[in-house]
């Protein structure tokens, strides 16, 4: 069941940017972020539902263990899909000012290259910190 809505938040992400693909639309913001708040209400109740299903297959210290590598396995994509959506907001913006300097003084590409290195550090931090969390389950 849980991955059931976990699949439907990404079928529906999908369908409504295949939808709105190329089209003019009067408040994008607002239609984006009801979609988003949508498909992770269901990324998130999916994934409740895979630990809890988890949790509820063994009684005792096995469910326990069970509920709890499932808890630790969330945090660990959490920690990298929000790393790795960070990073690119930084890329995005950081590249867009880089491209602006390499138009009017070219010396400087190196150092702007520097500063999208730093950018991208953002989501190897992420999935530093999934390392270190799924090496203690």
């Amino acid at each position: 069941m849980g991955l059931l809505l976990t699949g439907s938040g990404i079928a529906f992400l999908l369908v409504v940017g295949g939808f709105l693909r190329k089209r003019q639309v009067p408040d994008s913001k607002r239609i984006l972020l009801g979609c988003l708040a949508f498909s992770l209400a269901l990324l998130l109740s999916g994934s409740l539902l895979a630990i809890g299903a988890g949790a509820a297959t063994e009684a005792g210290a096995t469910g326990t263990v069970q509920a709890a590598s499932g808890w630790a396995f969330l945090g660990a994509s959490l920690a990298t899909g929000m790393a790795c959506i960070g990073a690119g907001i930084a890329v995005a913006v950081v590249g867009a000012a880089a491209l602006g300097v390499v138009g009017e003084k070219p010396e400087l590409l190196g150092s702007t290259l520097i500063y999208l290195g730093l950018a991208e550090g953002i989501a190897i931090y992420g999935v530093i910190v999934s390392l270190l969390i799924l090496g203690k389950v």
